[in-house]
């Protein structure tokens, strides 16, 4: 059971969670030091493992700028990412 996604009450506060550390990255960035940085990327993570809009709009801007898609990835370390790097490694040889 531990593999299952979690409830809709469950889903909708780890979304207000991440909504609420994308909110507050910036006041967390004005101290000295890479912490907003950390916050938001925290908050990103919530927000596309809890939401299905926001999964399809980051979609749609990997495929516009695929530079900025694959640096997303490797910083978000996301599955999906690695099984891709491992199938170009594989189409390379």
């Amino acid at each position: 059971m531990s593999s299952q996604r979690p409830g809709g009450l469950i889903r909708i506060l780890l979304l207000g969670v991440g909504i609420l550390l994308i909110l507050v990255s910036p006041l967390v960035g004005a101290i000295p030091g890479p912490g907003g940085i950390f916050v938001f990327a925290g908050g990103l993570v919530l927000v596309l493992q809890n939401s299905h809009w926001a999964r399809k709009h980051f979609v749609k801007a990997k495929r516009r700028w695929p530079r900025f898609g694959k640096l997303a990835d490797q910083a978000l370390r996301r599955r999906s990412a690695r099984r891709r790097r491992k199938r170009e490694k594989q189409a390379a040889r």
